[in-house]
C-alpha cells in the first residue's frame, strides 16, 4: 500500500523501532467484530444460540470476533432482532470505557452511525437518557434506525451544530462521549479511501473543528461529570494536543485512569507543549500490538465526583390520555417505561404518540429526528403500535405473541414484508396485534385474523435480498 511520505515520517518519529512491525501489519487480514446488545441478551445466552463462529475480544466484554470472509452476520434474523451490532473491534472501546450507570444522562455528541450510541443506551436500559447528535440529518436517520432496532426508548436524536445544544443543555450531562471527527489514519489499513481524504483534509483541518467540539462539550457536562474522548488517527495534534488545549481553557477537568488491557500504550506526553506525565492515563491502540484498527482514547473528569442532581420534567396539564392508548399500554409490562407508565410523560402530536425521557428541558427549536419513544398511532379510535415499540418489548412483556424458531422460513418472509400463514401456532377465532418473534426476540408486529397474519413490519426496514 502506497502511503503518504508525510504521513510515514511522522510513523517512524512516532512509533521508532516499532515503524517496520507497523508497516507489516498492512500485509494482514483485518478483523471484524461484532458486540452483544446486553439489554436484550445476555453474553452467555448469545454464545448459545449464536450461528456462527466467534471468538472474544478480550478488552471489550461483550465484543467478539468473527470470520467476515465467509460469514455475513447482517443477513441473519438475530441482526434484525437487534441482539448485535456490526463494529470494528477498536471502535467498541471508548464507549466500553466511559462508565455510564443507570440514571444517567448521556450525550453522544457525533454519535452516528450508532455503534457508540447503541452501547450507551443498553447500559442505561430503560432508566435516565440518551441523546444522540450529529450534524448530518442523513446519518441521523441511520443512527436512529440503529437505536430503535436496539431496543433504546429513552432517547432523543438530534441533527445539530454542538455549538447550539449548549443553549438547552448547560451543565446538564452526567456523562459525554466524543468520537471525533478526525484525519482517520487509524483507519488507513481498513479502507484505503481513507488516505486520500487525509491528502485533502489533514490533521490541522481537524484539529480545529475537535478544539471547538470538546469546548461546547464542556459547558454541557455538569460538575463531576465524566467525558470521554475518542479518535480514530495518530496524530498527537487531534490526539494529546486536543486534550491539552481543553485543560489549558478548563484547568478545572483532570484526566482519568481507564481499565487497561496489555495491548494498550500509554499517550505521548512528549507530543505536549507541559509535557505533563497525566497524558500517560490516556490510551492508544496500534494495529501491530492488538487486532484492531488505531484509536485514541482520553477519560476526563469536570472537577471533583459529585452527586448528579436530576431534575424533574415539568408535568402538563392532566389530559387524559385516549382509552384506546391505555388499554393496549394495560397490556404490556410496564417494566419497559422503567417501572410505570407516566401519564405526565406522554406526548401526543396528531396522530402520533411519544413517550419522553424524564428530566427533559423544553426542545423547542432544536433540529430533532426523534424525542423519546414513539409508541404508536391513534387512527379512527384505534391504536396502533410502532416498530420501535416492538424492539423495546420482550416475549414476557406482551401476552400475545408469535414465536417462530429461526429455522421456519416465515422469519425471512416476515422480514421481507410478507402475509404469513400461522394457523398452526394460533387459534384461528384470535385476532388482534401480535408481536412476531424470532427464538423469543421480537422483530415486530402483525394483525392477525383467521390464522392469517397481515404483515406490520416497517417497509424501510425490510430484507432485502
Amino acid at each position: 500500500m502506497n502511503l503518504p511520505s508525510a504521513f510515514e515520517d511522522k510513523m517512524k518519529q512516532l512509533l521508532k523501532e516499532e515503524y517496520k512491525d507497523y508497516i507489516a501489519c498492512y500485509d494482514e487480514p483485518r478483523y471484524y467484530g461484532l458486540r452483544v446488545n446486553t439489554k436484550k441478551i445476555s453474553v452467555e445466552k448469545f454464545r448459545e444460540i449464536c450461528p456462527f463462529e466467534i471468538w472474544p475480544i478480550p478488552w471489550i466484554e461483550n465484543g467478539f470476533y468473527y470470520d467476515g470472509e465467509s460469514v455475513s452476520p447482517a443477513k441473519h434474523p438475530y441482526y434484525f432482532a437487534g441482539l448485535y451490532y456490526l463494529q470494528e473491534p477498536s471502535a467498541m472501546t471508548p464507549a466500553s470505557r466511559l462508565p455510564v450507570e443507570p440514571g444517567d444522562r448521556v450525550l453522544d455528541v457525533c454519535a452516528a452511525p450508532g455503534g457508540k450510541a447503541t452501547e450507551l443506551g443498553a447500559k442505561l436500559g430503560n432508566t435516565g437518557m440518551l441523546v444522540a447528535n450529529d450534524i448530518s440529518n442523513s446519518r441521523a436517520k441511520g443512527l436512529l434506525k440503529n437505536l430503535e432496532v436496539f431496543g433504546i426508548g429513552n432517547m432523543l436524536v438530534l441533527s445539530e451544530e454542538p455549538g447550539k445544544l449548549t443553549e438547552y443543555f448547560p451543565e446538564y450531562f452526567d456523562k459525554i462521549l466524543i468520537d471525533a471527527p478526525c484525519s482517520g489514519e487509524g483507519m488507513f489499513r481498513k479502507d484505503k479511501k481513507m488516505v486520500r481524504a487525509w491528502e485533502e483534509h489533514g490533521p490541522e483541518f481537524f484539529s480545529k473543528l475537535q478544539r471547538s467540539i470538546v469546548m461546547q462539550a464542556a459547558d454541557m457536562l455538569r460538575p463531576g461529570g465524566m467525558l470521554l474522548y475518542s479518535t480514530c488517527t495518530f496524530d498527537a495534534l487531534e490526539n494529546e494536543g486536543t486534550i491539552e488545549y481543553l485543560l489549558e481553557q478548563h484547568p478545572e477537568f483532570h484526566i482519568c485512569e481507564m481499565d487497561g488491557y496489555e495491548g494498550f500504550c500509554c499517550g505521548k506526553p512528549e507530543t505536549t507543549k507541559s509535557g505533563d506525565n497525566a497524558f500517560l492515563k490516556t490510551v492508544r491502540i496500534f494495529p501491530h500490538k492488538m487486532h484492531g484498527e488505531g484509536h485514541y482514547l482520553a477519560l476526563l473528569q469536570k472537577g471533583e465526583p459529585s452527586a448528579a442532581l436530576k431534575g424533574s420534567m415539568k408535568k402538563k396539564s392532566g389530559k387524559k390520555l385516549p382509552e384506546e392508548l391505555t388499554a393496549f399500554l394495560n397490556e404490556i409490562d410496564p417494566s419497559v417505561a422503567g417501572g410505570a407508565w407516566m401519564p405526565e410523560r406522554f406526548d401526543i402530536h396528531g396522530e402520533r404518540v411519544y413517550y419522553m425521557p424524564e428530566g427533559l428541558p423544553d426542545v423547542k427549536g432544536i433540529r430533532f429526528l426523534r424525542t423519546g419513544l414513539l409508541v404508536g398511532e391513534i387512527k379512527k379510535n384505534r391504536f396502533e403500535p410502532s416498530q420501535a415499540l416492538a424492539m423495546c418489548l420482550d416475549k414476557e412483556s406482551y401476552p400475545h405473541c408469535i414465536d417462530l424458531p429461526v429455522s421456519d422460513d416465515r422469519i425471512v418472509r416476515y422480514l421481507k414484508g410478507e402475509t404469513i400463514q400461522v394457523d398452526d401456532v394460533t387459534n384461528r377465532k384470535e385476532k388482534g396485534w401480535y408481536l412476531f418473534c424470532v427464538d423469543g426476540y421480537p422483530l415486530g408486529w402483525g394483525k392477525l385474523s383467521g390464522g392469517t397474519l397481515k404483515n406490520k413490519y416497517l417497509p424501510g426496514w425490510r430484507w432485502q435480498s
